[in-house]
């Protein structure tokens, strides 16, 4: 997918944001040789292979970095702010991903460690490299909201992602005041010790709540909106007006979810277990998503 609809597409010449189609194709090579390591090496740190959490974070930087690219490439006028915040972006992901996978060859973890000189020396660059980065989206937010895109449902789609995405962002901070039962700062676990059972792939704890789910789902809205603006344009025969409403109504219960997914988590409740409160709250959301669907698309 390169544009969301062909009215949004960059007038020639196309614009490429070289530094962050490097970071993609970098981090997609640092993909593979950590899958590699997940088979090769057996080592196991807090309860899962010592080199899943590179495969993961590299994994997300490459669909990150790509679709920063190309949301850059399709704003209809170019923003050298924005193109200088994606070089920022792409400085800040080689920084984290060095640090991660350093940490990994010595064998220990790299967020939330101050278990030594050098751990703490790594994890206090990570931290305000993290800070960097979402500064760095913000910057592009702002570009994005000030120039007016023809498309509204992509519009929508765009901007909301960017604003959710954030939002995913800035939840990562509940997880550096998390305390341990050791007494230690940073924790993205709740009524359990990190390292304890967890979900296939993800890790995610399946015996408390993770600040990583609400996390993760929040990041990934500047994928999902876009993706849904297109496949309504694509594969519907709605209307501009009316595919605009259901991006926007998307978008709200998307956010809705990230947040009821964090209340989750902060009452130590596995993604898979919630309570019958928790359930109600989403059956709240997914019955007023529905009825909104409903009148927008009779509208």
């Amino acid at each position: 997918m390169t544009t969301v609809d062909s009215r949004i597409a960059p007038r020639t010449p196309v614009r490429r944001h070289r530094t962050l189609l490097w970071l993609t194709a970098a981090t997609a090579v640092l993909a593979v040789v950590s899958g590699i390591g997940i088979v090769a090496d057996d080592r196991i740190l807090t309860g899962v292979p010592i080199w899943l959490k590179p495969f993961k974070f590299s994994v997300s930087f490459a669909v990150y970095g790509w679709t920063i690219a190309w949301l850059l490439a399709v704003l209809p006028r170019r923003s050298r702010a924005a193109e200088r915040a994606g070089v920022v972006i792409a400085g800040a992901g080689v920084v984290e991903l060095a640090i991660i996978t350093a940490q990994v060859i010595r064998g220990t973890t790299s967020h939330y460690n101050v278990s030594s000189p050098i751990d703490e020396t790594l994890w206090n660059i990570m931290g305000p490299t993290i800070m960097v980065l979402f500064l760095a989206q913000v910057v592009i937010a702002v570009a994005v909201l000030r120039q007016r895109t023809p498309d509204r449902p992509a519009a929508f789609a765009i901007r909301l992602g960017l604003g959710i995405s954030l939002l995913g962002m800035a939840l990562a901070f509940l997880m550096t005041a998390q305390q341990t039962a050791d007494g230690l700062i940073g924790a993205h676990s709740v009524g359990v010790a990190d390292g304890g059972p967890g979900m296939p792939l993800t890790g995610w704890s399946t015996t408390g709540g993770d600040l990583r789910i609400s996390h993760f789902v929040g990041l990934h809205a500047l994928q999902a909106l876009p993706l849904l603006a297109y496949g309504l344009g694509r594969w519907t025969r709605l209307t501009a007006a009316v595919r605009a409403r259901l991006v926007l109504i998307a978008g709200s219960a998307y956010a809705v979810i990230v947040l009821l997914l964090t209340w989750q988590a902060l009452r130590a409740q596995p993604l898979l277990q919630p309570d019958g409160i928790t359930l109600a709250a989403f059956a709240a959301l997914a019955v007023a998503t529905a009825a909104a669907t409903g009148v927008a698309v009779r509208r």
